[in-house]
């Protein structure tokens, strides 16, 4: 018997010869159909993570016609990069939302491996390249911002690739498989490195920000309420690989619930930070040409007379 967490702490004991994740015999009825939804961590858990991200990419999906007429009208190369990076770590993180339970099956480790590989990398890409921009001040704008933006993010994504390879295919370390009741501490000492780094450079532009650098920042409240949000995650999501590190119960709880809520609400953070806005514009841009054009036309003449 292997005893797995859910959310919500309350142990949930699966066996793998009877669980169809290990290839037993549950195929038949509700049970062999649910599988993946009530396996490893449980079903609280995993709709958690479903949810959310699966509404976002409905979301998105809804509003990809205008969203395409808002980039084509536009020719913001900056957005139009953005839009498809955002499009694909979320189709991404949807898949790894889905397949949870396939760390809990041995046979699948290494597509879990690949898969998670990717989908933080890519998750890790849009958070570098958006701090990069930021970083690049008010007039960052143009091709040139751009790459020299996907340049940054490229070097410290691959360099992050390079680490967790090693770690995960050569070193055989569980870096993407929540075996909670193991205490690996070269495992949850990457992750505390990993999470100190992120807090760090977070809390360097906290500290721009009320600095006599604040002027090279952009002057966007949303922009800083991002960078508040993410350095509490990040700052929480420290302290409980410190604690789970050690050993500590509630340290892999608290990280479950920061894993759930990096996964299910930085994506809409980052649309709702730095492409909502754009679109938002876009349409009043389109307003007040659609205004002129009819005025142009003579359609409120009437309204002189």
């Amino acid at each position: 018997m292997t005893n797995l967490r859910i959310l919500s702490g309350v142990p949930l004991s699966i066996s793998p010869e009877a669980s169809p994740a290990y290839g037993g015999g549950g195929g038949g009825g509700g049970s062999g159909f649910f599988w993946w939804l009530l396996d490893c961590h449980g079903a609280l858990f995993n709709l958690a993570l479903i949810i959310p991200s699966a509404a976002f990419v409905v979301y998105l999906a809804s509003q990809a016609r205008r969203s395409y007429a808002k980039l084509t009208y536009g020719r913001s190369y900056i957005m139009i990069a953005y839009y498809a990076l955002l499009w694909t770590v979320c189709a991404l993180n949807l898949l790894w939302c889905l397949f949870q339970a396939l760390q809990c099956n041995p046979a699948k480790e290494f597509s879990w491996n690949i898969l998670s590989l990717f989908t933080k990398s890519g998750m890790l890409f849009l958070e570098i390249s958006l701090v990069a921009f930021l970083l690049q001040g008010n007039g960052a704008t143009g091709s040139d911002t751009l790459a020299r933006t996907f340049v940054i993010s490229g070097i410290v994504v691959a360099a992050d690739i390079l680490v967790k390879v090693i770690y995960v295919f050569g070193f055989g370390v569980t870096l993407f498989i929540d075996d909670h009741g193991k205490t690996d501490r070269v495992k949850w000492g990457l992750w505390i490195s990993y999470e100190l780094l992120l807090s760090a450079l977070y809390g360097f532009i906290l500290f721009m920000h009320h600095s006599k650098w604040r002027e090279r920042l952009p002057a966007r409240p949303a922009f800083y309420n991002y960078i508040c949000a993410m350095f509490l995650l990040n700052v929480i999501s420290l302290f409980a690989c410190v604690l789970a590190g050690n050993g500590a119960g509630f340290g892999f709880w608290l990280y479950d619930l920061t894993t759930v809520c990096y996964h299910s609400l930085y994506l809409p953070l980052l649309y709702v930070t730095f492409l909502a806005d754009f679109f938002q514009e876009e349409d009043l841009r389109l307003e007040n040409v659609y205004y002129s054009e009819m005025k142009d036309a003579g359609f409120f003449d009437a309204d002189w007379d």
